[in-house]
């Protein structure tokens, strides 16, 4: 398993190391202890969540407000997916930067997003699955999204899909009125959040 940082800071793509023979393939899909050398701190789990999208489903930009905020790592046992990390953090100096993975059943890679950091993908198969592993419950009352169709964010979505958004997330603001809405968590938040998190 090899573990690499992404464009957006704090956030990383995980290759992993499938294993197969007659039988069929075996795959690690999770490591803690990588993780927890790549980031200073371990993945605290409060839940596991598995979704399964038709093609152009796309699902995001969500993020949480922090503290505590809900970082994930995201995996793609079945299907393909184009997986998304947005900072949000107001006062990054990468806010409003992306970087994109493409995560399939064929060439195993997963994904980690610290707390505050804004994630999407779109399905780009037929019964895709995402598994994805949280540091903390559904929290609806601190949970935002911003609109994955902001020009200012220029997502990298693929031009020969059809997409499929939930009404919430067609309802959600831009980058720029979440911002002016104060929704989105601050670099200082997030931060102090990691190093309590370091500390532990």
């Amino acid at each position: 398993m090899q573990i690499r940082e992404l464009a957006v800071p704090d956030s990383y793509v995980l290759d992993l190391v499938p294993h197969g023979d007659a039988r069929g393939r075996f795959t690690e899909w999770y490591r803690a202890d990588v993780l927890a050398e790549a980031t200073g701190f371990g993945l605290t789990l409060a839940q596991a969540n598995h979704s399964v999208s038709a093609r152009g489903a796309l699902r995001g930009v969500h993020f949480a407000l922090v503290p505590p905020g809900q970082a994930k790592y995201v995996y793609c046992p079945a299907g393909k997916v184009l997986d998304v990390v947005v900072d949000v953090r107001l006062g990054s100096p990468t806010f409003g930067v992306h970087d994109a993975v493409l995560l399939d059943s064929e060439q195993p890679r997963a994904v980690y997003l610290a707390e505050g950091l804004g994630h999407a993908f779109v399905s780009l198969a037929d019964a895709s699955s995402v598994t994805y592993l949280v540091s903390s419950g559904y929290s609806p009352g601190r949970e935002f999204g911003v609109h994955p169709m902001d020009p200012e964010l220029d997502l990298p979505w693929p031009g020969d899909v059809e997409f499929e958004l939930s009404a919430k997330d067609l309802a959600a603001p831009t980058l720029a009125q979440a911002r002016e809405r104060g929704l989105l968590p601050t670099i200082e938040q997030c931060t102090a959040r990691y190093t309590e998190l370091r500390a532990t």
